[in-house]
């Protein structure tokens, strides 16, 4: 293992097929195609508390929908974050009963409010308000009373802390958190705010992953994609790339960590190295001469 490396990565997709069964849902095989599946498995999820009309008067025994969505990309430049978010909530299918969904994104930085501001200016058909999280506690809360969900767009670590109040401030509408620029295994060093962070459910990451050994590499993704609204029971799949397709070689209940995808690849890679496959076929052969089985 000593010889061995996991690195995770924002993973280009690549048009090549995946074998999963017909319950698994199947990773996207192009950043558009990611983002199609992001959007539907959001707005999907979405709707739900969006139509509740039981809100009003129960709001004490209500959890507040917090949701977190990962589409990796290369550039994370203004412009492209711009463009993404525009991609995603310009045209978001949110069925919701009498007046339209509106939704407030949260930027890191007055740069990137901006950029998305004028990029949704001529082309979004969404009722979409953009402002930088630093600046919410100075301004008037009245854009957030008249949000009907929030979605904090690669917010930072460092901003855990004023995204909780927004957040508890939002209370009982949904709360988004989409590409957070930290990695999820920092997240265990956040301290108290650690608690924060797990209260989101994933309901869409595509995220890929690398290993390599002494002889050979494997390119794979951590993959759960949210259907049809039902964010509980849905599985975190671990596929690997093989003979040019992608394979689901194991399922989580929860996230894995990097120890628990480490083993899972290790394993297959040991599986597959000749000289296993040759120790495997040794035994076979042994095991035939004698009859024993």
């Amino acid at each position: 293992m000593s010889h061995s490396s996991l690195q995770f990565f924002p993973f280009k997709p690549t048009a090549i097929c995946a074998q999963s069964s017909p319950s698994s849902p199947i990773p996207p095989s192009s950043k558009e195609e990611a983002i199609v599946q992001a959007k539907i498995s959001l707005s999907t999820t979405l709707e739900k508390p969006l139509n509740n009309p039981k809100l009003v008067g129960k709001l004490k025994k209500l959890k507040q929908p917090r949701f977190r969505v990962e589409i990796p990309v290369v550039d994370d430049s203004p412009d492209s974050l711009s463009q993404l978010a525009l991609d995603v909530f310009g045209d978001i299918p949110i069925k919701r009963k009498g007046s339209p969904i509106k939704i407030i994104i949260l930027w890191p930085n007055l740069n990137l409010a901006e950029t998305a501001t004028q990029a949704f200016q001529s082309h979004s058909s969404t009722q979409v308000e953009h402002i930088e999280i630093p600046s919410v506690i100075k301004t008037d809360t009245r854009i957030l009373n008249s949000a009907d969900v929030a979605i904090f767009l690669a917010p930072e670590a460092s901003q855990l802390a004023i995204m909780k109040n927004i957040t508890d401030f939002m209370f009982p509408k949904p709360v988004v958190i989409f590409n957070p620029r930290w990695a999820f295994e920092e997240e265990s060093g956040l301290g108290e705010l650690c608690g924060f962070v797990g209260s989101f459910e994933v309901v869409y990451s595509f995220v890929g992953l690398e290993v390599r050994g002494i002889l050979s590499k494997r390119k794979g993704v951590i993959f759960k994609c949210v259907r049809d609204g039902v964010v509980s029971g849905e599985k975190w799949n671990v596929l690997v790339e093989e003979e040019g397709e992608l394979k689901v070689i194991s399922r989580f209940k929860a996230r894995p960590s990097i120890g628990e995808v480490e083993n899972v690849l290790y394993n297959l890679m040991a599986i597959n190295s000749p000289i296993t496959k040759s120790a495997k076929f040794f035994k076979d052969l042994v095991s035939n001469v004698t009859g024993k089985k």
